[in-house]
């Protein structure tokens, strides 16, 4: 059993009153806590991997004593590579155990910056740049994945790089694949300077014990990109307070040295890294990675109740899409093992809870947390507890949450009552005050009071101290002049039986600025049509204005890696069908060629002629709306 009950709302300020947070013991850095824990719980099972989904496939399993020694060696290996406490190893990887390994190894030596293999080769390349980072660990070129192409595209924009190393995804199969893939391995050419090394040749050369001395105390561990999917994104700085505060509050909250945790996320967020693996170090618990791609890769959700049974998972990490993809699929195995499921990166609707619950029997917990602080900030009570359905639950030990309105400066301008809205803002030791981003630009402003973290989250606490979300303060859909929160929408839509999820936003209009629409994804094998859709809507969405004016179904809604409906592409889809709209009922021969991300403008559409066209007529068409475009030949 944990250490802590957190199975009611009171229990937080038990654990608070019980010894304040700088008296606690608790491992100063992360290697003293790798350490530590190698010494406790030395062979049993810390982390297995297997690279393809089925329920008898190979896999890898690390003891926590073999993690231990891997890490020293990769912090050897990186420090002799020139790696100092502020500079950085970068990893480009899917998941896998060498993933891990550069994890702790690349923060034990310097400051480790995991990036997103799905990006582009230009944002991975701007990301090197903005952290300056040293060392690359990246794939070897490997059949049916690019990750090498553009882990080595993106080193040649970033000559900051002196040192790539690469993994050989091959040792995880078995015979025949394993001949296979030398003969239809992609042949990758670099055209950097950086120098090329196999990572577990070079770590294997290396010393299990430490060959420096250990930081002197809390710095500096980490940078977690928060964007990149367009235009430039922002570094968050996350320091060894702050990740052992995560790793602290999931071991003695959360679950045991026991459980053993299934968590298909990618080991590049802050969802897998922090809330997951830094707890699994805390406890000493077993994590399971299935796959590279994690829920996206291939028969992971076909296999996943099998894959539960095989490793008597008892703790589930998800997010609410692969709750609706589970949902779509029987539970056909053993899962008697399981205890809780937790769920986290977006919203879940309340009708696909019901939905889990019922078909599994097993409690499913909210959380919240963000980048930003780290990462978490509240979850529901675990067990028994009461958990409100739709919130995210009470603070942490150690957190606090305030409800503010909060001017451009950061000054408070009203700190909101019950049940008020407002933006959320946060303190705890996972946010790092006044340096939370490597560009200290980026930090104006982004502090209420000189303290609490602005999340640019809405919501609001109510009378049980329960934090509900209510939107984004950026997703604000803007209707001449009055605010509608897209969240009052989607939670209608996701009510309805065929719809898995929903995602609304603000479409241009010529007369209002901003109409609300929404596009949704049905469950599998599903009916219904988008005039069925808006006619549930106007029954269910008791805000008049906020009834969507348009409601388009697609096969699959665009999301982030950790599943949250990625609502810049929807926004490109409407700009893009809307301007088309307006320029044919004119009869004028120019489409939307494309919708850009510029840093100055935002979104800007991108006009073509589809032949001889009136230029000024289209322009004129088109500059009743807000959004800006500009022609392209």
């Amino acid at each position: 059993m944990p250490q802590y009950s957190y199975a009611e709302a009171g229990d937080r300020n038990k654990v608070e009153a019980a010894m304040p947070w700088e008296e606690r013991p608790k491992a100063k850095t992360i290697y003293e806590l790798v350490k530590t824990t190698a010494e406790r719980r030395d062979g049993a099972p810390a982390v297995s991997f297997q690279i393809l989904s089925g329920p008898k496939d190979k896999a890898e399993t690390l003891s926590w004593r073999q993690v231990h020694d891997k890490a020293v060696q990769a912090a050897n290996l990186f420090r002799s590579l020139g790696v100092g406490e502020n500079d950085v190893v970068a990893y480009i990887l899917p998941n896998c155990n060498e993933a891990i390994i550069t994890l702790l190894g690349g923060m034990i030596a310097g400051i480790v910056n995991p990036v997103n293999p799905l990006l582009e080769a230009e944002q991975i390349g701007a990301i090197l740049r903005e952290t300056g980072a040293k060392v690359v660990v990246t794939l070897k070129g490997f059949p049916k994945t690019d990750v090498a192409q553009k882990a080595h595209a993106a080193v040649a924009l970033a000559p900051n790089v002196e040192h790539v190393l690469e993994v050989d995804l091959n040792r995880y199969l078995t015979f025949p694949k394993n001949l296979i893939v030398p003969l239809i391995r992609p042949k990758v050419t670099p055209t950097h300077k950086a120098r090329v090394a196999d990572f577990n040749a070079a770590i294997a050369a290396q010393p299990t014990t430490l060959q420096f001395p250990d930081s002197a105390g809390d710095r500096v561990g980490a940078y977690f990109h928060t964007g990149g999917t367009t235009g430039m994104p922002k570094v968050a700085q996350h320091t060894y307070g702050g990740m052992v505060y995560n790793g602290w509050l999931g071991a003695n909250l959360l679950f045991d040295p026991d459980d053993v945790l299934i968590c298909p996320l990618p080991l590049f967020h802050v969802f897998a890294v922090h809330v997951v693996f830094m707890a699994v170090l805390t406890a000493g618990a077993h994590v399971v990675f299935p796959t590279p791609a994690g829920y996206r890769g291939e028969g992971v959700f076909d296999n996943f109740w099998k894959l539960v049974e095989r490793w008597k998972v008892s703790f589930i990490i998800t997010v609410p899409t692969a709750i609706a993809a589970l949902m779509q699929r029987p539970v056909d195995a053993d899962v008697s093992t399981l205890k809780i499921a937790f769920s986290g990166s977006a919203p879940l609707p309340v009708e696909l809870f019901h939905r889990f619950e019922e078909a599994t029997g097993v409690t499913l917990v909210e959380g919240y947390g963000l980048t930003e602080a780290t990462c978490l900030v509240s979850c529901n009570p675990i067990g028994e507890g009461n958990k409100k359905i739709g919130s995210v639950g009470v603070p942490f030990p150690y957190t606090e949450v305030k409800i503010l309105h909060v001017a451009p400066d950061g000054s408070v301008l009203k700190e909101c009552g019950t049940d008020e809205v407002g933006e959320i803002c946060v303190y705890n030791p996972g946010v790092y005050v006044g340096h939370t981003y490597t560009d200290e630009s980026k930090n104006e402003g982004l502090f209420a009071d000189g303290r609490y973290l602005r999340t640019g989250d809405l919501g609001r606490i109510d009378e049980d101290g329960y934090l509900w979300i209510t939107g984004r303060a950026k997703d604000l859909i803007i209707r001449g002049g009055h605010n509608i929160d897209p969240a009052i929408i989607e939670e209608a839509l996701a009510a309805h039986p065929a719809v898995a999820f929903a995602g609304a936003i603000g479409q241009p209009d010529s007369f209002a600025g901003e109409l609300p629409c929404a596009y949704v994804e049905l469950v599998e094998g599903a009916e219904v049509t988008e005039e069925e859709l808006m006619e549930f809507a106007r029954k269910h969405i008791h805000e008049r204005a906020a009834v969507p004016k348009y409601i388009g179904i697609v096969d699959e809604l665009p999301k982030t890696a950790v599943g949250k409906v990625f609502k810049p592409e929807l926004r490109k889809q409407a700009i893009a069908r809307v301007y088309d709209a307006a320029l044919a009922e004119a009869g004028l021969a120019a489409h939307v060629e494309e919708v850009i991300d510029s840093k100055k403008l935002g979104l800007v559409a991108r006009i073509k002629a589809d032949g001889p066209v009136d230029r000024a007529a289209v322009e004129h068409v088109l500059g009743a709306f807000t959004r800006p475009f500009e022609w392209v030949d």
